[in-house]
Order: C-alpha cells, then structure tokens, then sequence
C-alpha cells in the first residue's frame, strides 16, 4: 500500500504554492536577518573587538606608564645615592677641618700654657735669685764680720763685698759647667 500511495504521489515533484510561499518567506527571513540582526550582531562583535583590543592597549599603556614610573624611580634613588655621597664627602671634609681647626687651636693653647709656664718659672727664678742674693749677702756680711773682726756697717761696702762674693760665685759655678761640657 505505501508502495501504491508513493506511486501516486511525486515526491520529486515541486509544489509551486509552497514554493513561492517558501522563497518569500526565506527572502523576508533573509532581508530581516541581513537589515536587522546582522548589524547588531557585528555593532556587538566590533564593540567586544574593541573592547578587547581596548583593554589590551589599556594594558599596554599601564604597562609603559609603569616602566616610566620604575625608571624615574631608579633615576630618583641613583640621585639620592650620588647626593647621599656627595654629603658623605662634604662631611668628611668638615670634619678633617674641624679636627684640623681643634688640633691647631690645642697647639695654640699648648704654647701660650707653656709660654705662660716659662714666664712664671722665670719670674720665680728672678724671685728666687733675688731672695737668695738678699739671704747670701747678709750671711756673707755676716760672714766676712766673724773672719775680719769688724761689722760692716756701711751699706755700700756691704754691697761691694757681696757684689764681689757673688761674682767670685758664678764666675766658679761657669769654670765648673765649662768643665763639665
């Protein structure tokens, strides 16, 4: 019975009807798909291109604008190096002056104390002279009354005596230090 059926029905054979109704229907669908959904669908796919692309770029740029940023920052930080040495050696500097400066005015203190000493030891000694010729006049006045016999009341014999005793004395003490040269 299928075999009777399809013998009398064409399959192969085209209804114009629904052919035409199909073609219409196709070309409509075509233009609508084509008009319409096709320029969305690209606005859609351009816009991700772009965004994709966009991002990208977006990472790009970052990436130099870091790379920018991280050389001026080694830039900075090599300056600050230099600089940092830079006042390491002024200080440097200021120090062997300063200690150049301290040890000059150390020395300078040094001589004035022992200048000052000298002077002090000197004016002692000159005291001291003094005294000691005062004492040794009067003990060789003293002396010269007991082995003469007679005081020496006289102020200027006094001093010639002593005048001739002390110089009797150096003139023995400087044979003593030539000798002893």
């Amino acid at each position: 019975m299928l075999v009777e059926l399809a013998a009398e029905y064409n399959i192969l054979r085209i209804d114009w009807v629904k052919f035409t109704f199909g073609a219409i229907a196709l070309a409509v669908i075509y233009f609508f798909v084509v008009r319409k959904a096709v320029p969305r669908v690209m606005k859609v796919l351009d816009e991700r291109h772009d965004a994709i692309e966009g991002g990208i770029e977006r990472a790009k740029r970052a990436e130099a604008e870091a790379e920018e940023i991280r050389q001026q920052y080694r830039e900075k930080l090599e300056e600050s190096h230099r600089e940092y040495a830079q006042e390491l050696e002024k200080a440097k500097e200021q120090r062997a002056v300063i200690i150049a400066e301290a040890r000059e005015e150390a020395q300078t203190e040094a001589n004035r104390i022992i200048e000052a000493a000298k002077a002090q030891i000197e004016a002692d000694r000159q005291q001291a002279v003094v005294q000691l010729r005062g004492e040794i006049g009067a003990l060789s006045t003293e002396l010269a009354s007991r082995i003469v016999g007679e005081t020496l009341s006289d102020g200027a014999a006094q001093n010639r005596v002593v005048d001739r005793f002390l110089e009797e004395l150096e003139q023995d003490e400087s044979a003593k230090q030539a000798e002893v040269r």
